[in-house]
C-alpha cells in the first residue's frame, strides 16, 4: 500500500495522502514523492488540474516526528525543500480538500494551492514554535502578505489550533462545507477548472503568482537554513523528547547559548 495515491480522470489528477493510521504524517519519502508527482503532472499536458486531499479523517498531521529525527532536513536539497521548490513552479492549478486535521505543513503547503475547501470540523495549527523550529514553504512570507504582521503573529509565534471559519476570516480558505460535502464541493471545481482554455488558465495563475514568487523563493531559502540550524539544536531535541514522551518540554533547562539565539 503507498502512503501516497494517485488516480487520474477527465484531466484531473487525484493525490491522495495515505497513512490514515498516522493521521497522514508526512515522511520524508512522501515529501519527495509528492514533489516527483507535481514535477510529472506539470509536464504531462493531459493534466490540467491537482485535486488534493487526506485518507481516512485528516488531511495532514505535518511531520512525521520520529521519521523526522531520523531525516532531519539539512539547509539545501531537503525533501521539504524540494517540494516548496515543486510548488513554486507548478503552473496548474491545485484544488485541495481539507479535513481532521491540518497541522504545521499541512497548513503552510496550503498556501501554494488555489482553491482550498475546509470540513466544518477541520483543526489548523502552525506549532513550530512548540517545537523550537521555524516555518517553511515560503510561509513567513506568504502567510503576513494574507493576514498582517499581527495576525501572522499569532499563528506562528503563539502555535495554538484554530478553526476553519478562522482560517476563511484569514483569507488562509476559500469556504468552509459541511464535512459529508467536502470532496464533492472540491471535485466540483476541479472539473470547472479542467473545463476552461488551458492555455489562458495557466497564464492566468502565472500572473497571479507573478509578483509573489521572487519573495516566496527568497524566505523558503532563508527558511531551509534557519530551520536546519534549529533542528539540530538543544530546544528542538528537548521538544522532540517531550512530544514523544508524551510530557511538557522544559526549555528552561536548554543552554543560554541556544535559548538567546
Amino acid at each position: 500500500m503507498s502512503d501516497i495515491n494517485t488516480e487520474f480522470s477527465e484531466g484531473i489528477l487525484r493525490v491522495e495522502l495515505n497513512r490514515p493510521d498516522k493521521k497522514n504524517a508526512m515522511t520524508s519519502a512522501m515529501y519527495t514523492r509528492l514533489a516527483e508527482i507535481l514535477a510529472e503532472a506539470d509536464r504531462d499536458d493531459a493534466v490540467r488540474i491537482v485535486l488534493w486531499h487526506g485518507a481516512g479523517g485528516s488531511f495532514t498531521a505535518g511531520n512525521d516526528i520520529q521519521d523526522f529525527l531520523s531525516n532531519p532536513p539539512a539547509a539545501g536539497g531537503s525533501p521539504q525543500g524540494l517540494l516548496t521548490d515543486a510548488f513554486i513552479a507548478f503552473s496548474k492549478p491545485i484544488v485541495a480538500a481539507v479535513n481532521g486535521v491540518a497541522v504545521g505543513g499541512g497548513t503552510t503547503m496550503l498556501t501554494h494551492c488555489d482553491f482550498v475547501y475546509a470540513a466544518e470540523n477541520t483543526r489548523f495549527q502552525i506549532p513550530f514554535i512548540n517545537l523550537a523550529l521555524v516555518p517553511e514553504f515560503g510561509s513567513s512570507f506568504s502567510i503576513p502578505a494574507r493576514v498582517g504582521h499581527l495576525r501572522a503573529a499569532e499563528l506562528f509565534l503563539l502555535g495554538e489550533p484554530f478553526t476553519a471559519q478562522h482560517a476563511v476570516e484569514l483569507g488562509l480558505v476559500t469556504r468552509v462545507v459541511p464535512d459529508a460535502d467536502l470532496l464533492t464541493t472540491a471535485t466540483a471545481t476541479a472539473r470547472k477548472l479542467a473545463a476552461k482554455p488551458r492555455g489562458a488558465l495557466r497564464a492566468s495563475k502565472r500572473l497571479i503568482k507573478h509578483a509573489s514568487l521572487g519573495p516566496v523563493r527568497e524566505a523558503a531559502g532563508i527558511e531551509g537554513q534557519e530551520f536546519a540550524q534549529r533542528v539540530r539544536g538543544a530546544e528542538a531535541q528537548e521538544a522532540f523528547s517531550a512530544f514523544l514522551e508524551k510530557r511538557p518540554p522544559n526549555f528552561n533547562q536548554t543552554p543560554a547559548r541556544v535559548a538567546a539565539e
